[in-house]
């Protein structure tokens, strides 16, 4: 397979995840998101990571997350379906961004940095990053339906345990980091 079809497989997974978390965290009321929507910081979209193709929201962990809410085939199936729908849209997208990296970059390389052309295609980056919210904020709300409100809790519940093992993880792991007086 190509890298191509490995990075669109492991972007589906995190879509997937995210979308499930996200529903979990919207029904519970875990609104204390960081930057980037997240406790982490920012959205993590798949590709490789410290945790392997599809970062720690890969496939198996999607799979055991719909398991641990006891998720019939045919949710499991309705949801394939939305996630792979938005995945489509967001590729569409994501080739039109590469575009605009582009541009940005001509922007900034030139001799005299022309700064309302810098400010134009920061514009439309923010233009592309919202519509690109929109779909994914549509396939969370489509994903959602598919649970049952029993489910979306269990989730939440679920979620904030991971949340909470993470977070002391980190601590720990910032701890170790400090230097020693």
């Amino acid at each position: 397979m190509s890298t191509r079809g490995t990075q669109s497989k492991s972007n589906f997974k995190t879509l997937l995840a995210v979308a499930l978390v996200a529903v979990a965290g919207a029904t519970a009321g875990l609104a204390h998101a960081g930057p980037g929507g997240h406790h982490g910081g920012g959205m993590m979209m798949g590709g490789e990571g410290r945790h392997g193709p599809g970062g720690m929201m890969g496939g198996h962990m999607v799979e055991r997350m719909l398991g641990r809410v006891n998720a019939t085939p045919e949710q499991r199936e309705q949801i394939k379906k939305i996630m792979e729908s938005a995945r489509n849209d967001l590729r569409t997208q994501r080739e039109a961004s590469r575009g605009l990296h582009l541009r940005a970059m001509e922007v900034f390389t030139q001799a005299n940095v022309d700064a309302n052309a810098a400010e134009s295609v920061r514009q439309q980056m923010l233009a592309q990053h919202d519509q690109a919210s929109k779909r994914m904020t549509q396939a969370m709300v489509e994903a959602s339906r598919v649970l049952t409100p029993e489910q979306r809790k269990q989730l939440a519940e679920q979620m904030g345990k991971r949340r909470d093992m993470m977070e002391r993880h980190r601590r720990e792991r910032d701890s170790m980091d400090k230097p020693r007086s």
